[in-house]
């Protein structure tokens, strides 16, 4: 029985990244938590032991029943009767394996029943998880709702709702509305609050995953009059008190066994999270970067299993007497397959170290004042975590689609088929462009840390860590494409026209995006010669994407954007 985490060597690479150490002991507050739990770690080596055995456990799990279990949950799905949403009968039972295993609620502080993972073990999990099924990451992973409400809700609540996540209950964020989808400032469900203080809630919502879970986390309009985010608060309703409705279930192209639901809300009793007006402007907000997190796992997950799908298939594969493999065209399709994947995944974990120490300070500053230099640390760590999610997530999951397409390809005529996993694959992959965020909402979030530099300085921190010698001939293009990044942004912006920034918008992100990626992966061939190739073939990779976008550049008139339909 196969292992997902055992059996890939570059998880325990990111696992043991030197900005861990510190990372934990910022979580386990210099390992105090020893004194009031026995099974919490008393130093850093136990803390790392501990994750590497919990990991282990989910990728027995995942190698095993859930991997197993995914062809039948797509067969069967998700389905809706009597104003209820019902899992497919696998799901019911990797909900259930998980369950028993302790694994929910893994980022959770121990006092209601949590593991107290840092997020990016928790990360690592979810990426594991969706390369056996990227749907039931859905359900166990809570798309972050759990930290939100840890971030954002009273300490009551904290109390009331969070162990019974421990314990395997699900949750969901509510948004979605017929007529408010990326555009959330036009949610209209209305909450009325009622003589005596509580709350109801009133209207539709669509497109909601795992839309009949336990806890919900609604976006709700509070403020009578309003139209726009200022008048939006976020709620907590409790499927025990009853008052919502599935109305139907979406019929979608993949990721069947996670129901996304439209749901029914009639005086559906809810509490506020946290204060009010601050639903979307703060809380939304924090929860759709920690959501756009998870899918960038997700999408990692998923060009693995594409990955080694499409590596299996050509090794088998024979045609006019050799493996295809052996075919130069497959050779090259495998070896940029594997690029985007060790790419997406060195982005994912250093967006997800970024995040574990901002938010950690976040958490300390509930406890106690920062210091100076910690409340420093604090914004540095925030304003990268906050410019590479919309990388991650938005290059992760293009990644992710191609790689995706790439294993049908390499599979031929089969890929076509259902017989093969790479055809599932292939209809799971084409979510994650879309969710939590679009391709083109990702870039429209990237673009300010291209006009203010934040890529930039993050790619001469990179420079400034060292590249040996073995390494020079990348480092040379990389240097010569750095210049070429930086004269594209200053010819864009010279212009001082929004709507051609807005046009060239992608080609500059995509740029930052594989210049920093192709950075992070010699950082990674620096200390596992296992990357050395694999930094080689990203760095021609991304040679050439960089020439692409900048001889498009270079050759555009700004007055040609009206052929374009933009006036």
């Amino acid at each position: 029985m196969a292992n997902y985490y055992n059996d890939n060597a570059a998880l325990k690479h990111h696992l043991h990244h030197p900005l861990m150490e510190k990372i934990v002991a910022l979580r386990e507050r210099d390992y105090t938590d020893a004194e009031k739990f026995d099974y919490a770690p008393v130093d850093y080596a136990d803390a790392m032991d501990s994750y590497e055995k919990v990991l282990e456990i989910v990728g027995e799990i995942c190698g095993g029943r859930i991997a197993e279990n995914a062809e039948d949950v797509d067969h069967q799905g998700a389905s809706c009767s009597n104003g209820r949403a019902y899992y497919a009968d696998k799901t019911v039972e990797n909900l259930d394996l998980c369950r028993k295993a302790g694994l929910m609620g893994m980022a959770m502080p121990r006092r209601f029943g949590g593991l107290n993972m840092p997020i990016t073990p928790y990360i690592m999990a979810a990426e594991i998880v969706s390369r056996a099924d990227i749907g039931f990451e859905n359900l166990w992973g809570l798309q972050d709702c759990a930290e939100t409400l840890y971030e954002f809700g009273s300490e009551e609540q904290r109390a009331k709702y969070i162990p019974r996540v421990c314990e395997g209950e699900t949750m969901s964020m509510d948004l979605t509305e017929p007529d408010a989808g990326s555009d959330l400032q036009s949610v209209m469900l209305k909450a009325t609050q009622k003589p005596d203080g509580t709350w109801v809630l009133n209207g539709v919502k669509r497109f909601i995953t795992n839309g009949d879970s336990d806890i919900h986390l609604v976006l709700a309009r509070s403020e009578e009059g309003t139209k726009d985010g200022r008048g939006l608060s976020m709620f907590i309703y409790d499927k025990r008190n009853g008052g919502v409705t599935v109305r139907r279930i979406e019929n979608k192209m993949g990721i069947k066994g996670s129901p996304t639901c439209e749901l029914v809300y009639k005086n559906a009793p809810a509490e506020l999270c946290g204060s009010r007006r601050m639903g979307l402007i703060k809380y939304v907000m924090a929860l759709m970067n920690g959501a756009r997190l998870g899918i960038a796992a997700q999408s990692v997950g998923v060009s693995e299993i594409a990955y080694r799908e499409a590596h299996q298939y050509a090794l088998e594969r024979r045609q006019f007497g050799k493996a295809i493999i052996e075919f130069p065209a497959v050779a090259e399709m495998l070896a940029i397959m594997n690029a985007k994947l060790q790419a997406s995944r060195s982005l994912l974990y250093e967006t997800a170290r970024f995040v574990d120490m901002y938010k950690l300070y976040e958490d300390i500053a509930r406890e106690r004042s920062l210091t100076p230099d910690e409340r420093a640390e604090m914004k540095h760590y925030s304003r990268l975590a906050d410019a590479l999610t919309p990388l991650a997530k938005g290059m992760g999951s293009e990644y992710c689609n191609q790689n995706a397409y790439d294993c049908i390809q390499i599979h031929g005529g089969s890929g076509f088929m259902k017989d093969y996993a790479c055809e599932r694959v292939y209809r799971d992959a084409r979510i994650t462009s879309i969710y939590e965020g679009t391709t083109q909402l990702q870039v429209v979030a990237a673009i300010r840390h291209v006009t203010t530099g934040t890529y930039k300085a993050l790619i001469d921190s990179y420079v400034a860590e060292g590249i040996p010698a073995e390494f020079q001939a990348q480092a040379d293009v990389l240097a010569k494409l750095t210049a070429d990044y930086e004269a594209a942004v200053a010819k864009v912006t010279a212009v001082g026209d929004n709507k051609y920034l807005d046009f060239m918008a992608r080609r500059l992100v995509e740029m930052a995006g594989d210049i920093i990626m192709s950075y992070l992966l010699l950082k990674d061939a620096k200390t596992d010669a296992s990357f050395t190739d694999v930094a080689t073939v990203y760095t021609k990779f991304a040679q050439a994407e960089v020439a692409r976008h900048i001889e498009f550049i270079n050759n555009f008139d700004p007055a040609q954007l009206a052929a374009y339909g933009i006036n």
